[in-house]
């Protein structure tokens, strides 16, 4: 600012001055006005907020850090950018991942429209949910369309079929999806009596919604090889008000949907494609339910994904802000449960009605 009063009363001693001292003058007027500039600026950028950038991929993101973190909300910092084609080689159309959100599962929160209030998802955002694998054919079809289009989703297997094919669900975890969990032997919870169908028959079993739900964490992470995500999925989506509570307790998420394909019930790739479509265009976004068990999904899932991609879609990506610890105790029942799979053929009819 001296360098700008200076500048002025230069000026004002020599207006009634000769025409070379008006010259001067004139010089000095154009050094005061680019003075004045630069010190504006200076103001400006003292005053602007301060964000703080870091590169990932190909674009940065800001950090933003002046909300905390609330229980069962997301993570305050932003995702990372979707990759570009150049990412995604042999598919110039790839879906990739629009952006990652962390879940802090604290007090078990809840998500999907058609039981949850809470909002994660912003218009034209959908998130990818496989239930009831891991499952031979079936889930590889599916891991391999997704990685055609560089896309991650989340699975929710159950924890029986997990023991007959470990191999399947390290195949999940190591493309980088998120497990959740989906009970033991897809068992009502509600209930304490029902039929598991096991190994090719069907037995009548009794239980409690504990042991169903930590047998199947303890199952998972056995065959997965690692801790997965506090995510689970009710069979059927059918909750109680006590089990709530004690998945509560546990800090683990639940996640319902905001679009259920009912592909357990449709059984052929045009109609879980066209149910998908409708149902998605009315709600705009969301939680989208289907199941990598159900050969119909695994036969439409690439024709879906690129419905998903022409239609304007991006794919959200949910990770845990921390995995679930098994139980020890449980741990020792699922491994007393491991026995030899009888020979005969396991196929899709037996487990026909999971939803």
């Amino acid at each position: 600012m001296s360098t700008i009063r200076r500048y002025i009363k230069t000026v004002l001693s020599v207006v009634h001055g000769p025409p070379s001292r008006i010259i001067k003058a004139g010089s000095a007027l154009a050094l005061c006005a680019a003075a004045i500039g630069v010190a504006l600026l200076s103001m400006a950028i003292d005053r602007s907020p301060t964000v703080s950038q870091s590169t990932t991929g190909q674009s940065s993101r800001a950090t933003q850090s002046s909300h905390p973190l609330t229980p069962g909300a997301p993570s305050s910092t932003p995702a990372s950018p979707s990759p570009s084609s150049l990412s995604c080689p042999g598919n110039p159309m790839a879906l990739g991942v629009s952006r990652t959100i962390e879940i802090d599962t604290s007090g078990g929160p809840g998500f999907g429209s058609m039981q949850f209030t809470t909002k994660l998802l912003s218009e034209k955002e959908v998130m990818l949910t496989f239930d009831d694998g891991p499952w031979p054919k079936n889930t590889p079809k599916v891991l391999a369309a997704l990685a055609r289009h560089c896309t991650k989703a989340t699975f929710f297997p159950i924890g029986l079929h997990a023991t007959y094919h470990p191999e399947l669900l390290k195949q999940v975890a190591s493309a980088g999806h998120s497990i959740g969990s989906h009970t033991w032997c897809h068992q009502d919870l509600s209930k304490s009596r029902g039929r598991c169908q096991s190994h090719g028959g069907t037995k009548v079993v009794e239980y409690t919604a504990r042991d169903e739900i930590e047998k199947g964490i303890s199952a998972l992470q056995w065959a997965a090889g690692g801790a997965i995500a506090p995510f689970f999925r009710f069979p059927a989506l059918r909750q109680s008000p006590g089990v709530v509570s004690y998945l509560g307790q546990r800090n683990i998420a639940i996640f319902s949907a905001d679009v259920d394909t009912m592909d357990f019930k449709l059984r052929k790739p045009e109609l879980v494609r066209k149910s998908l479509t409708e149902k998605l265009s009315h709600e705009g976004k969301g939680i989208i339910l289907m199941h990598d068990f159900q050969t119909a999904t695994a036969s439409a899932i690439e024709d879906i994904l690129g419905d998903l991609k022409a239609g304007g879609y991006k794919i959200v990506f949910m990770t845990p802000k921390i995995p679930v610890m098994s139980i020890p105790d449980y741990d020792q029942v699922v491994l007393k449960e491991l026995t030899p799979i009888p020979r005969r053929r396991l196929v899709n009819a037996s487990h026909g009605a999971h939803d």
